[in-house]
């Protein structure tokens, strides 16, 4: 189906396919939506974080006397604070709470302040005298796998390493084209900084309020390094202000929470700006050399790939990108012969974790930027010699595994390329219709246009044996003369429209409007991580699996009640309905003061683990799939690049919510133009040289052109709805169909990302 961009009304039905006006969304409009920075509570304390100046540096001592001598401090923490093991961590615990005897990176959390005012909270920070001896920076990842330089671990730099082997290792073809390729650091930006409120308890725990996307796995780093059991540690999620990725770490978390045990008051802790540049991850920035052999036609005969990721000073979420990045790293074709090896590794560079796309989307800037060379060296267009390889249902992957629901990556090319093209320039000159803008950098001199494509492969849900499940609890009864259902999961609404999913799956289910979504807490089992596009799948699974209970509890006592068999008897509408009788009695009637409440633990198909040495199994439980087309305008004089347009078709298996795929389409496109053309954390020896949104260069409304996007629905009969994550496929394919367009206009190489002036000139 082709969803509408201009067409945003709400439609009566309220359930699956309909497009409700979200919760939340009027608030955030008018600015009343409540962040976890507004977080507020009488007599509390504001905390600070002292950090390391020095991407690599021994500690040679720490001075707190003056610090805490200033009035209005009510405490000053260091490592030797910290109750329980001193080290957190999402996969690997390696990183300190408070940093001991060396730091690794830029930013790195020294000491903690509390006090009645935060600039009272900064001043005294400023007095805390650290002594360090300077070490050189391990920076270069492809030198960390040589083993060259220190150490910054035990056991080595390398976090790991993924092989990927299949079929011959040794073959020949007629076409050969190489490349070399990187991939800059990209932030995530996400424009509410990490922040979070801290509040003792009269049991002797905790109540965290913080910003997040996943509770439980935050819960467990806490209590380790608090020394305390669970139940004494308790998340509720503030309002998230933007992730995708980023919060997947803990920032404030243990700080926040040690302060307010040690003070006995409630800590609030608001990072500014230039402080969430060092408090959080970022993308893998990578270094890849692609070989791609095909015969005469353009059909591939091998791939062959080494891949580099930086993951910076800590494990973080490494190992699994690693893991994407390798198991997808011939993308979406049908490749025969295949030999990819891929290492995340440690260096004294900012920590790098989880980011949308998740190690999918540097592979593709690789593997797409070879198509393209090698439809040039068959005389190939760029469309055609992906058709020719286009993977489909049937396909078996690199590892191993058969690709088991639709893989419509011919039909998507198909439907991109007929999609019309933007009008050429004409008439009386714009200049917001040119590169520079209105900066009135040129009237149409030197700018020449191009056209581009790319497709990606992205997997959803987690892999590779992970225990990847989501607890719901639905509730059913009479509330105030209405049927009402109240719904509770630990699941992060990040700003991705989850609030209203879940509501609109009780209405399918359960046929009632009133649908409350309790706030999202540790009370309840874990729902997993607002990442890897999965929650929909996941919670959205465990939410429908305990209605369906309820649902069938429900249906059996409306049997009983109104003598019928219950296999002839259903919800809509607030009604129960026999399915030969019509409408049988108010569903309020039926419930008559009883209450249907089911707590389901949800889990989808298992995955497996690789095989260490040849990276084979089936290890991902659903793949997604979308295409792009770039039109731009390059002035190929000054290096400026205007992106005239940038199309879309992407198989999302059901729309739940077609003005929410809308958004998420958009939306990971416009990151996905972001990293193409301007966005990057630079850094020179470990040092962050443009932590502000003043230097980093994030797309606004007008860098982003009108998206022309069509929607397939090819449902997964393994998921639920048969719906396919949404989220990460457009940032994927969205950077390499840029830079394609780029150098169609330019006749360049442009073997890296984001694409700068100065790549464009020469200069």
């Amino acid at each position: 189906m082709t969803i509408s961009t201009e067409t945003t009304g709400v439609t009566e039905a309220q359930g699956i396919g309909a497009s409700p006006v979200r919760p939340d969304g009027t608030m955030k409009v008018r600015g009343e939506f409540a962040y976890s920075s507004d977080l507020w509570h009488e007599d509390m304390l504001w905390g600070v974080t002292l950090r390391s100046p020095h991407p690599h540096a021994r500690i040679t001592g720490v001075d707190i006397a003056a610090a805490l001598a200033v009035p209005g401090v009510y405490a000053v923490l260091t490592h030797a604070d910290v109750p329980g093991v001193n080290r957190y961590g999402l996969e690997h615990p390696d990183q300190p709470v408070l940093a001991e005897d060396v730091v690794r990176y830029q930013g790195e959390p020294i000491a903690l302040v509390a006090a009645d005012h935060p600039e009272t909270a900064r001043r005294a920070m400023k007095r805390i005298e650290v002594g360090y001896e300077v070490l050189e920076p391990v920076t270069d990842s492809e030198a960390a796998v040589a083993g060259e330089g220190p150490a910054l671990h035990p056991g080595g730099n390398v976090v790991r390493h993924v092989p990927i082997r299949r079929g011959e290792q040794n073959v020949t073809a007629d076409v050969v084209v190489t490349g070399t390729y990187e991939v800059g650091m990209q932030d995530q930006a996400f424009l509410g900084p990490e922040s979070g409120l801290a509040v003792p308890a009269e049991d002797g725990g905790v109540d965290l309020y913080v910003a997040t996307q996943w509770l439980h796995v935050d819960q467990q780093q806490i209590v380790a390094a608090l020394g305390l059991p669970p139940e004494k540690v308790r998340l509720t999620l503030a309002g998230v202000g933007g992730a995708f990725g980023g919060r997947e770490d803990l920032s404030i978390q243990v700080h926040a929470c040690l302060l307010a045990l040690h003070t006995g008051k409630p800590v609030k802790m608001v990072y500014n700006r230039e402080e969430s540049f060092y408090g959080h991850v970022h993308r893998h920035p990578a270094r890849m050399y692609y070989e791609h052999g095909a015969d005469r036609d353009g059909r591939l005969v091998y791939v062959k790939a080494k891949i580099y990721l930086d993951g910076g000073a800590y494990a973080s979420t490494t190992a699994a990108v690693a893991g994407n990045a390798a198991t997808l790293g011939v993308g979406p074709y049908d490749v025969p012969n295949v030999t990819v090896d891929c290492w995340g590794t440690y260096s004294n560079n900012p920590p790098c974790g989880a980011m949308r796309g998740f190690g999918a989307v540097q592979a593709a800037f690789g593997y797409e930027s070879q198509m393209d060379r090698l439809a040039e060296a068959c005389g190939l267009d760029p469309v055609e010699v992906r058709l020719r390889n286009a993977m489909s249902e049937g396909t078996v992957m690199p590892t191993g595994q058969v690709v088991d629901s639709a893989a419509p990556v011919e039909e998507l090319l198909t439907r991109l390329r007929a999609m019309p093209l933007p009008a050429e320039r004409s008439g009386e000159l714009d200049l917001r219709r040119l590169p520079g803008g209105v900066s009135n950098t040129t009237h149409g001199e030197g700018v020449m246009r191009g056209v581009g494509y790319a497709v990606g492969i992205k997997n959803i849900c987690f892999s590779e044996g992970f225990d990847d499940y989501s607890t719901a609890r639905v509730r059913l009864e009479a509330v105030g003369g209405e049927p009402a259902a109240t719904v509770q999961t630990a699941a992060c609404e990040v700003g991705q429209g989850l609030v209203t999913i879940l509501q609109q799956i009780i209405r399918t289910e359960l046929g009632v409007e009133q649908v409350t979504i309790l706030p999202m807490d540790t009370s309840i089992g874990s729902a997993g991580s607002s990442s890897a596009s999965r929650q929909t799948y996941m919670t959205g699974g465990a939410v429908r699996a305990a209605a369906l209970k309820v649902r069938a509890a429900l249906v059996a006592h409306a049997a009983r009640v109104l003598g019928h068999e219950h296999t002839e008897l259903s919800v809509a509408g607030g009604k129960v309905v026999s399915r030969h009788d019509g409408v049988l009695a108010d569903l309020v009637d039926v419930l008559d003061g009883e209450a249907f409440d089911e707590t389901v633990e949800w889990r989808h198909r298992p995955t497996e683990a690789l095989d260490p040495e040849t990276g084979q199994g089936n290890a991902h439980v659903q793949y997604g799939f979308a295409a792009h087309r770039a039109v731009v305008d390059v002035d190929t004089e000054l290096g400026l690049v205007k992106v005239v347009a940038l199309d879309c078709v992407q198989d999302v298996g059901k729309a739940l919510n077609p003005q929410a795929v809308l958004g998420q389409i958009q939306g990971g496109s416009a990151q996905g133009l972001g990293l193409a053309v301007m966005e990057e954390i630079q850094t020179r020896g470990g040092v962050i040289r443009n932590p502000s949104f003043t230097d980093y260069l994030i797309p606004t409304v007008l860098d982003m052109p009108p998206m022309r996007i069509e929607v397939l629905e090819l449902a997964d009969p393994h998921a639920p709805y048969g719906l396919r994550g949404v989220g990460e496929p457009p940032t994927i394919s969205s950077t390499p169909a840029i830079v394609a367009a780029i150098r169609a206009a330019t006749g360049l190489a442009l073997d890296r990302v984001p694409v700068r002036p100065e790549h464009l000139t020469g200069t």
